[in-house]
């Protein structure tokens, strides 16, 4: 009975969720780089900060790619209303299976036409500080990452180690998606990590500038 109530819980929030987001207007640049990553079947990594996750949730959702998520309550609620709406998940965390889901995401992209999703600062934080997973498994695998910055003109905002933003029904948001970088271990990691925050943090500044207008 408790699995049946559930199923029902979710199912309800899956739909608010589509409600929700689908009544706002919508400014998304540079979908082409991941349509051209779909159409030419090729393999890649997305990433975006945890505080805004829930815009690309929705918009990216269409894609069935995969995702990285933990073990912890509010992952849990996540994944169950992410399978919903097509995403495909990896669990894992740096406490729990960390180096085990690392390797199979690694052997995962080795392939043609795999797309993982990774949220860099996930799931303790601190906020838009990148962990090392990200680069690594870029450096690791040889394919691009693309970085995704979103935000909505309203929100409401829940702090934990982050501000987690939810979207406010009718109101502006702009989804940015960059081009495909390339991370090597000849450069080293600080330096790519250095090149991933730049990118996400210009990324962002633009979508402010459009959240403006």
């Amino acid at each position: 009975m408790a699995k049946f109530i559930n199923n029902i819980k979710i199912a309800v929030l899956a739909v608010l969720f589509r409600m929700l987001y689908g009544s706002c207007r919508w400014q998304v640049n540079g979908l082409e780089n991941i349509e051209k990553v779909v159409k030419e079947d090729q393999s890649a990594i997305l990433a975006y900060w945890h505080g805004n996750m829930l815009i690309p949730y929705y918009k990216l959702a269409k894609f069935k790619f995969h995702i990285l998520a933990g073990f912890h309550r509010d992952a849990e609620l996540g994944v169950q209303i992410g399978q919903k709406l097509g995403w495909r998940f990896f669990r894992g965390s740096s406490s729990k299976r960390g180096s085990e889901v690392f390797q199979d995401i690694v052997d995962f992209l080795s392939a043609k036409g795999r797309v993982v999703v990774f949220t860099p600062d996930g799931p303790k934080g601190p906020a838009k500080i990148p962990k090392p997973g990200t680069v690594r498994a870029a450096q690791k695998s040889g394919v691009p990452v693309i970085p995704i910055a979103g935000r909505s003109r309203k929100s409401w905002g829940f702090t934990n180690w982050d501000t987690f933003h939810v979207t406010k029904p009718f109101t502006k948001i702009v989804l940015n998606i960059g081009k495909p970088m390339y991370f090597t271990d000849e450069e080293g990691f600080d330096v790519c990590n250095n090149r991933l925050t730049s990118a996400f943090n210009e990324m962002e500044e633009h979508v402010k500038e459009d959240l403006a207008r």
